[in-house]
Parts: C-alpha cells; structure tokens; sequence
C-alpha cells in the first residue's frame, strides 16, 4: 500500500467547505472527503507545530517524547528527539517503502527530515523559506519573480513596538508561490516513485495557512470581507478565564487592529486555504493519471488550528480552545466506502494507521490507535474521551485537557481551571467551572482525566492529587522512601473531607 500524507499548519476546520462552510472554495479536499472518511471530531495531541509533529512521527505524547516547544521560541525543553525514539519512517523503510517529505519540517534543529530517511528538500523552519537555493532555483528555472511583499498588516505591541506581521500582499503569480513549488516537487517525486517497484510514503507539508497570509492580490481580494462572519467568541471578556489569555491577546495587538481589519484578515485567510487547496487538487490529480489512486491511502489533516480573531486571539498559544485544538482529519483507503465518523481521536493516532497500512507493527506507537477500524465502516469500542496537553511557547505554561461527548476540562496550575460546556456554549466563552449546577460533571471529568493521565504515566497527575477533588487516594503523594518500609505493608492512604487533615493509615 502506497500513502499520501497531505498536511497544512495551522488550519482552521471551519474553513473547509466539507465541514460546513458556505463561502470557502475547497473543491479538491471537499472531493477528497466525499470518497473518503471525514473525522468530525479530530484534535490535535497539543496545538503547537513541533511538538504535534513530534508526536505524528513517533505516535507518542507530547510529555513521553519530551519533545515540548518549537525552537523558536524554546524555554529550555529538548530541541531534537532522542536518538533512541521510535519513528514511523524507521518502520517503513524497514518494510520496503521509499519515503519522502517536501515541505515543513519543523521538527528539531540538529536532525532534519533526510536523518529519519525521507528523500527532498531540507526546508526547515516554521514559515516559507523563500531564501531557500532549491526554491530560488526554482524560480529560475521557469523565469519567475522573487519574493517580494508590501502593504503589511499589524497592530502595536503594549510595549509601544509593531506587532507581529498578520498579512501582505505578495507580488508574485501563483505559479511562483511558495505553495505551487512544493506542490510541484511533490508531484515530481510521484512520478519518480510511479516509475519504481517500491510502495512508497510521501508526505507534502505545506507551510500554510499559517500567519503571516503573504498571498498574491487574486487569493488576497478573493473574498469579500463583507461575507465574514465575526466569530462570536470575539465578544470575549476574559471574565473568569486564567489572566493569561488577555496578556496574549494584548501580545497580539489584538485591541489596536480595528474590528473591519480583523474581518479583512479572516477573508484573506479563507483565501490562503483556496490556494492550498488548488495545490493540493494538482498533486491529487496527478496521482491517478499515474494510475496510483487504486493503490494508494491518502491522509489530510493539519498540525493544529488558528485563532484568527477568535477569542480576540491570532496564532495559538495558552488556552485549549476548540479554535486550535479541533482540526480537519480525512482518510480515503481504497475500497473503503465513504462515510462521517464522529469518534474523538487525534492525529497521534495517524501513526498506528500508517504503520497499520504498511504492514508494520503498530505497538511502538504507544498512544496512538489505527484509525483502519473506523474508516473500514468497524464499530471498535472507542474511548469515551481525549486527553490533550500544551508545556508552553513564549514560556513554560502546563495544561492539561479532557473532553467528552459534551464537557471539555482544562487544568491550569497556575490559575483558574476552565469547564466548558460545549452544547450549550459552543464558542467557549462562559467557564463553568466553580458553578454548584456543575460539580458532579466537574468532579467526575477530574477523576477522569486523573485516572487517565495516571495510567499514561504522565506526572502531571501528582499535581492533581492534592489539588483537586480526585476522590480517593491509593498513594502516598510525598513519595517517601518509608512507603516501601516492610512496616508499612497492607497500608492504604486514604484522603479525608478535610482539607487540613493528614492522611489516615488504614491496616
């Protein structure tokens, strides 16, 4: 079995026209669902490039690979996996595929993409690298402008400095963008790969639609700004929400960009999300006139989402809203029948469905699952839930998050806890957390997350035995070298209604 892995960053779900938008062009990807399986409910394992990234390469999380920040921006966390981590590519190789990836890396600075054997480009970074020699030649080869913007979008930092670049025009055709040249080299390298004997892997990453949206003036001006609807998370107040996401909203400017400017900026985004996806209907294309489409599984999805204006937001950062961490996922396998699957996994699990599809081992990826079950028309039993996680970006800022059928928990250390309820408040502007009408619900998704993360072997979980009300305890929090005293066998620590009780020792 071939595979065709097709991903972008930082991707809005709600901008695709197969998950409900009215507006957006997204013809190829709306085919690719309409012949494949399209996941409702898709979330990132955390809704940062490296470490999602991270976790797709080795079907682990993000606190067992360890692998926590981007580089960019790193805060003394790992900058490269161990070199004793399972990759996927590893299996693969091992089983007969080539294996290429063009576009982003994003996932270390010592090793690239040729240290775990995929052929291409070394691109690294987390924006397009128009300075790049292969894009350059590029370029050249077919008489192409370079690179060049104006008209740039920004607000001003409270520091009184310009705020990151949101937007500009780019002055180029399409041909000479950035997202045209890797959809062209990838086609290039499925044509080397029809013409051999071996199954293949081949991954395009697209940078996009990530900020800034540096788009010519046909994408730019594609759509009218009068046809956006602000997101209604944009009336947020921060009221009882952790301090930290109105410091990020100030960070991106978000208050001195006026409300038409932010309407602007979410059209040019739609806009970004055309282009990507013509480049994505070339290379979709190209792979049935080879005559590949019978015998290859193709993926699509992103490393995580956008706030684009949601919750007075841009980028991502600190808050675990549905906005980042819900993004698309579709899988077409052949012979499998179309369908909508409303399970809540993650794409940690695209690595057992890879390795699955390869024939390979799928147990190394200890927290993924194969998503085959599910797309092949099965009704597995499924978890009930899913654990997500953030470490930080700016600086170290731990969550944890668990959210079910209807309620979403997130965990602050630091601050307030968050609890959505996502029926009824879909936009996540109204944190329910200390509200008496939801204790039960409150306690039972603490308990929850608590067993979950305990059974992961995610550490995060001392934190939450004295902190919260995790019910009974069945072990003694301060890790003492006495709890393993002969002495001491038999003993059970049970917790008490008293908050300044210790613990009681039961025989």
């Amino acid at each position: 079995m071939n595979l065709l892995f097709l991903m972008t960053d930082q991707h809005r779900v709600d901008t695709l026209g197969c998950y409900g938008n009215a507006h957006v062009a997204t013809p190829h990807l709306d085919r690719l669902a309409a012949t494949g399986t399209r996941f409702d409910r898709f979330y990132t394992p955390t809704a940062i490039c490296t470490p999602a990234r991270a976790s797709l390469l080795t079907g682990q999380a993000p606190f067992r690979h360890r692998l926590l920040a981007n580089y960019e921006r790193n805060v003394g966390y790992l900058e490269d996996l161990r070199e004793d981590a399972f990759t996927f590519p590893e299996a693969l190789a091992a089983s007969g595929h080539r294996l290429g990836l063009i576009g982003k890396w994003h996932g270390g600075t010592r090793r690239n993409a040729a240290s775990y054997g995929f052929e291409g480009p070394d691109l690294p970074g987390w924006h397009n690298p128009v300075d790049h020699p292969d894009y350059l030649a590029y370029l050249e080869e077919h008489g192409l402008p370079p690179y060049r913007i104006s008209d740039p979008v920004r607000g001003t930092t409270p520091g009184g400095n310009p705020g990151n670049l949101l937007a500009a025009r780019l002055h180029q055709p399409v041909e000479a963008t950035f997202e045209y040249y890797l959809a062209t080299r990838a086609i290039e390298h499925l044509e080397r790969y029809a013409a051999g004997e071996k199954p293949f892997f081949l991954a395009t990453h697209f940078f996009g639609p990530h900020l800034p949206y540096l788009l010519p003036d046909s994408y730019y001006d594609l759509y009218d700004p009068a046809l956006v609807e602000l997101p209604p998370s944009v009336a947020e107040t921060f009221e009882g929400k952790p301090p930290v996401q109105r410091n990020y909203s100030a960070h991106w400017a978000f208050d001195t960009i006026p409300i038409e400017t932010t309407r602007k900026l979410i059209a040019v985004y739609w806009g970004y999300v055309t282009l990507i996806d013509e480049q994505i209907g070339r290379i979709l294309t190209r792979l049935d006139e080879l005559g590949l489409g019978e015998d290859t599984s193709v993926f699509f999805t992103a490393d995580h989402g956008e706030f684009t204006g949601a919750h007075r937001l841009h980028d991502k950062g600190p808050a675990m809203y549905e906005d980042i961490y819900r993004i698309p996922g579709i899988i077409r396998i052949p012979g499998a029948a179309p369908q909508v699957r409303d399970e809540l996994v993650s794409l940690t699990d695209c690595t057992a469905t890879i390795l699955e599809l390869a024939g390979c081992d799928p147990s190394p990826a200890v927290d993924s699952r194969s998503l085959v079950p599910l797309v092949k028309g099965e009704t597995p039993r499924w978890p009930g839930e899913l654990v997500a996680e953030f470490h930080g970006h700016h600086f170290p800022y731990p969550q944890r998050m668990i959210r079910d059928d209807r309620y979403k928990l997130v965990v602050n250390p630091e601050s307030v806890n968050e609890l959505y309820d996502l029926l009824a408040d879909p936009h996540e502007l109204a944190n329910r957390y200390t509200h008496p009408e939801f204790r039960q619900v409150r306690a039972r998704l603490m308990r929850r997350l608590y067993e979950l993360l305990r059974d992961r072997g995610d550490n995060f979980y001392h934190w939450m035995t004295s902190m919260y009300d995790i019910g009974v305890s069945d072990y003694d929090p301060s890790l003492s070298a006495f709890e393993n005293d002969d002495a001491n066998a038999g003993t059970t620590w049970t917790a008490t209604a008293d908050p300044g009780a210790t613990l009681t020792e039961t025989p």
